[in-house]
């Protein structure tokens, strides 16, 4: 492969081209204005923000009813919950991307199914249901955006984009959902562990089994990865 044919299938590495590499390294140094100061002024500069910022999303509201004595820790509890109401909300959508990437896939690949992916997609739809409900249960506003989940989706926000982006790959797509499922899978035994520590049994025997199943999507994801892996690696021009 010489350098001309590099240039034109990938324009993103440079060390084939060391004299044009030189050759961009100058100009962008030639025509970059350097900033004034250094870190530590960036975070003097920062600082104020910092202190006089608001924090993120509200606190959501405690019901009289519901704290009991414990208002604090109902108050995380909500927090929590409206965090995994959020991620599993948004896992529908990530497995609705994934129905329609598949459906658009010009040659059928190792891995998933159809009806494999809209199981699981039903499944965290489900999940939703159970949240929405056990927070209704509690007299909270499953509505109510929480400082966790605002976090949580801000954090995932570059999922979604892999997903939906017409140049990206049924292998790179897997990727994506094996993130977000290691995410949720820690989030649920938080949640359970909290539930639990609150005194709410009941609460965390459903969520025990939501769990159950958000392990057996992170075992799923996992072998079709490999699966669309090692076929890619077997067949690299098929």
């Amino acid at each position: 492969m010489n350098g001309q044919t590099a240039i034109r299938g990938n324009r993103t590495g440079i060390t084939l081209l060391p004299e044009m590499a030189t050759q961009m390294i100058q100009g962008a140094r030639e025509l970059t204005i350097p900033p004034e100061g250094d870190l530590q002024s960036l975070a003097k500069l920062r600082a104020p923000y910092l202190s006089e910022g608001e924090m993120l999303g509200s606190p959501p509201p405690v019901p009289a009813e519901t704290a009991s004595g414990a208002e604090m820790g109902i108050a995380v509890l909500f927090d929590k919950l409206g965090e995994r109401l959020a991620f599993e909300r948004a896992g529908v959508r990530l497995y609705d991307a994934m129905l329609s990437k598949m459906e658009g896939a010009t040659r059928r690949i190792p891995g998933p199914s159809v009806r494999d992916v809209q199981h699981m997609r039903d499944e965290e739809a489900s999940h939703f249901e159970l949240l929405s409900s056990f927070i209704t249960e509690l007299g909270g506003d499953p509505t109510f955006v929480t400082p966790a989940a605002d976090a949580c989706l801000v954090a995932s926000s570059g999922i979604p984009q892999v997903l939906s982006d017409p140049r990206t790959t049924i292998e790179q797509c897997l990727g994506a959902l094996l993130t977000a499922e290691l995410t949720d899978n820690d989030g649920w035994m938080m949640l359970i562990e909290l539930t639990q520590r609150l005194g709410f049994d009941s609460g965390a025997q459903r969520f025990q089994a939501a769990h159950h199943s958000e392990g057996e999507h992170l075992i799923r994801v996992r072998e079709w990865l490999r699966a669309v892996t090692s076929g890619r690696a077997e067949s690299p021009l098929s």
